[in-house]
C-alpha cells in the first residue's frame, strides 16, 4: 500500500511539469536547501521562447507590481499540510446538511479546498477588509513594518539614509493589503468553475488596486462590471468633503466566453411601457425608433404615411432597415405611424416576442431595489434582538441580486471567504425556500477577537457570531416556509412541529475548524527518524479517527459535505464516504475479517493507518484479500 501524502499539492511543481511538456528545452536541475537535486525552469531560456524581444532590465514596460509581489505569488502556490477537524457541537444537522462553516485563516482554508473543489464553485462573493490604514488581521509572513517597505521599495541608499521623507506613507497600506488579498484571489479562481463568477465589494481606498489585481489574476477581459452600490439613503452632514453613499463591487467571470448573466424579474413599472393601441392580436408593444447614425445609402429612402405625409430620414442618419426590409413589415403590421397616420415611423416590439427572459440589470444597485447599511444592520438586530453585535453587515437583499447575476441551478455552490456576519448563507437559505432550490454554501472565517462590547452580549469571535446568526435565521426561514405551508393546506394531516429536515430546505451547516497537521512532524520529516520514532504513532495523540478521516477526505479529493455513514465490523469502526466510495477504519488490531468485509463492497479508496493490521499474519494475507474480492480499490495507510 502507499502512504497518503496528508498535504496539499505543490503548485510550483505541477507548473514546472507543464512548462516542461510544452518547452522540454527549458528543464534543467538545480540542488535545494538540502543539497538534493530537483527540476526547476530555466527562465532565461524560457524568455528566450516566449519572445523575440526580451524586455528585461530598466526597459519601459507596463506592469502593475509592488514591494513583495514574488511573496505573495509564492504563498500562493506553497502547500500546505494543515488539515480541518470536524466540530459536531457547533453544526447543525451534520450528517445530512451540505453546507459548510469553516473557521481559520482563509488563505489556508483555500489551498485545502483547491483540490477537492477544483472547478467546482459557481458564485463567489467576498466583502474583504476596506483597508482603512490600520493593520491587517490577516497577517501573512510578509506583512511589512514601515521600515521595511521603505528598504524593500528602494527608498533607502545603500547606507541605509531614507530617499523620500514620509514615515507613514499611504504605500506601506497599500502593499500590506495587496499582499493580503492577492493569493487568495490566486487561489479561489482555481476553485471557480468555467461559467462561474466572482463578486468583491470594495470602497474607494483599494478599487482601483483591486481592479488591478483582479484584471492580472482573472484576466481583463473576464471583467463584467463595476456594480455600484447605493449603501447609504442619507448624506452625512458632518462629512469633511463629499458624503460617501455607495461602495463598489468588482464582477469577473471566470471564463466571459462561457458565462451567462441572470436576468432580472420583469417589473410591472417595465411592463407598464407596453400597450396595445391598435389591438394587434400578437399583444401588448412598445414603439422602437428605426434610424441609426451610421449611414448606408440602401438604407437612406422617403416613406410616405397613410395620411400621405412624406418622412425622410432625421439629418445625418438613415433607416435601420433596407427599403425591402421595410415593406415586408409594413406588411406584416409591425410598422406604426401613431394613432393618426402621420408620425414618424417606428418599429412595433412586442413584449411576447423579446430575446430574454426576463430584464437586463444594471450597473446601479438602488438601494430601494437591493437595500442599505443600516437595512444590513437591523435584519441582524431582528434576529439578536436589540443587540448590535456586528458592524456594517450587508442586507440580504444585495446577496440576493448577486445570487440572481450569477445565474445559479441547483447544487450550485456558493463560496463566502471573508464570511463576516453570515448574510451570504442567511441569502442563500433564503433563496432556497422562496425558489424550491437547492443551493449550497462554504463559509470561511477567522476566528476574530471581537470588542469588549461584543464579548458582554456573549460572542468572543467572529465565528461565534456567524455560526448563530445562521442558526436563527434557518430556524425563521423554516417556521416561516412551516407556516405557509400550513396555511396552504399542505400538513393537514400532519404535525408541523414534527417536520424534519428533509421536508424544508437545508437549514444546516457543518463546522470545521483549520488545525495544524494530525500526522507528527517525523511523517513529513522521514530524515528525522531515530530508531525509537520508528516505533511510535505517526499520528497525534489528541485527535479522533473523524479527524483522520477528513483529512483523508481532503487527500481523496471528497466534497466535505459528503455523506458519511458509520458502522460496526467485527468489532470495529468503518467509515463509508459516498455510499462507499471511500471506506476508512482507523481502530487497532484490524483483523482478516474485517478486511474481507469491506474488500467484498468494492470501494474506490480503502484507508487505514500503518500499523492497524492486528499480527504479522494478517498483513501477509492483506494483498492477497483485495486481489481476490476487489483488486482496483486503491488502497492507502496514514
Amino acid at each position: 500500500m502507499d502512504k497518503l501524502t496528508m498535504q496539499t499539492h505543490n503548485i510550483v511543481d505541477e507548473n514546472i511539469k507543464k512548462i516542461a511538456e510544452l518547452f522540454p528545452n527549458c528543464l534543467t536541475e538545480r540542488l535545494n536547501e538540502k543539497g538534493q537535486p530537483e527540476a526547476a525552469i530555466d527562465f532565461d531560456m524560457l524568455r528566450q521562447e516566449l519572445s523575440k524581444d526580451i524586455v528585461e532590465g530598466p526597459a519601459e514596460r507596463y506592469q502593475f507590481t509592488w514591494p513583495d509581489k514574488r511573496n505573495a505569488i509564492r504563498l500562493a502556490n506553497a502547500p500546505t499540510t494543515d488539515t480541518l477537524r470536524p466540530c459536531r457541537e457547533e453544526s447543525v444537522d451534520f450528517d445530512n446538511t451540505q453546507n459548510l462553516y469553516i473557521e481559520g485563516d482563509n488563505l489556508e482554508v483555500l489551498k485545502l479546498l483547491r483540490e477537492n473543489y477544483l472547478g467546482k464553485v459557481k458564485m463567489i462573493y467576498i466583502d474583504p477588509p476596506y483597508n482603512t490604514g490600520n493593520d491587517f488581521v490577516y497577517n501573512d509572513d510578509f506583512v511589512q513594518t514601515a521600515g521595511s517597505y521603505i528598504h524593500n521599495s528602494g527608498q533607502e541608499d545603500e547606507e541605509g539614509n531614507r530617499l523620500v521623507a514620509n514615515t507613514e506613507s499611504n504605500g506601506r497600506f497599500h502593499t500590506d493589503w495587496l499582499n493580503m488579498i492577492y493569493p487568495r484571489l490566486k487561489v479561489a479562481k482555481d476553485l471557480l468553475s468555467e461559467d462561474g463568477v466572482i463578486f468583491i465589494s470594495i470602497d474607494d481606498n483599494e478599487q482601483e488596486n483591486l481592479k488591478k489585481v483582479c484584471d492580472e489574476v482573472f484576466g481583463s477581459r473576464n471583467f463584467i462590471a463595476e456594480l455600484v452600490w447605493e449603501r447609504a439613503y442619507a448624506p452625512k452632514n458632518d462629512a469633511r468633503f463629499v458624503s460617501n453613499s455607495h461602495d463598489y463591487i468588482l464582477m469577473f467571470a471566470k471564463n466571459i466566453d462561457v458565462f451567462v448573466i441572470g436576468r432580472l424579474d420583469r417589473t410591472e413599472e417595465a411592463n407598464a411601457r407596453y400597450s396595445n393601441p391598435d389591438n394587434d392580436p400578437r399583444g401588448v408593444w412598445k414603439p422602437s425608433d428605426i434610424s441609426v447614425k451610421t449611414y448606408n445609402a440602401a438604407c437612406d429612402y422617403p416613406i410616405t404615411t397613410p395620411s400621405g405625409r412624406i418622412v425622410e430620414p432625421p439629418a445625418g442618419r438613415c433607416w435601420s432597415l433596407s427599403k425591402n426590409s421595410f415593406l415586408e413589415r409594413l406588411q406584416d403590421n409591425r410598422i406604426w405611424f401613431g394613432p393618426n397616420g402621420d408620425s414618424v415611423p417606428s418599429m412595433k416590439r412586442f413584449l411576447s416576442e423579446l430575446k430574454f427572459d426576463g430584464m437586463a440589470p444594471t450597473s446601479i444597485l438602488f438601494y430601494k431595489e437591493v437595500g442599505h447599511s443600516q437595512e444590513g444592520a437591523k435584519e441582524v438586530v431582528s434576529l439578536f434582538g436589540d443587540k448590535g453585535v456586528f458592524d456594517g453587515p450587508k442586507p440580504v437583499r444585495l446577496l440576493e441580486r448577486l445570487l440572481t447575476l450569477a445565474n445559479l441551478y441547483d447544487d450550485s455552490i456558493i463560496l463566502d471567504f471573508f464570511s463576516g456576519s453570515a448574510t451570504t448563507a442567511h441569502a442563500v437559505m433564503k433563496r432556497n425556500a422562496e425558489k424550491d432550490m437547492n443551493l449550497k454554501y462554504i463559509l470561511v472565517q477567522l476566528p476574530e477577537k471581537v470588542s469588549e462590547k461584543k464579548k458582554d452580549q456573549g460572542f468572543s469571535t467572529i465565528c461565534e457570531i456567524g455560526k448563530e446568526r445562521i442558526r436563527r435565521a434557518g430556524k425563521k426561514i423554516k417556521e416561516e416556509l412551516e407556516k405557509k405551508k400550513a396555511e396552504e393546506g399542505l400538513f393537514a394531516e400532519d404535525n408541523v412541529e414534527t417536520q424534519n429536515f428533509a421536508s424544508l430546505p437545508d437549514i444546516g451547516f457543518r463546522v470545521l475548524k483549520l488545525d495544524s497537521s494530525n500526522m507528527q512532524d517525523v511523517y513529513y520529516r522521514p530524515e528525522d527518524s531515530t530508531e525509537q520514532t520508528l516505533f511510535e504513532d505517526n499520528i497525534k495523540p489528541d485527535r479522533s479517527s473523524e479527524d483522520l478521516l477528513f483529512q483523508v477526505m481532503l487527500e481523496c479529493n471528497l466534497p466535505l459535505s459528503a455523506k458519511i455513514e458509520t458502522e460496526k465490523i467485527a468489532g470495529k469502526e468503518v467509515f463509508s464516504v459516498n455510499e462507499g466510495y471511500l471506506i476508512a477504519c482507523f481502530d487497532e488490531k484490524v483483523n482478516e475479517d474485517v478486511i474481507k468485509e469491506v474488500a467484498k463492497r468494492q470501494p474506490y479508496y480503502f484507508v487505514m493507518r500503518d500499523s492497524s493490521l492486528a499480527t504479522d499474519n494478517v498483513a501477509d494475507n492483506f494483498e492477497q484479500i483485495w486481489m481476490a474480492y476487489s483488486k482496483d480499490t486503491i488502497r492507502r495507510i496514514l
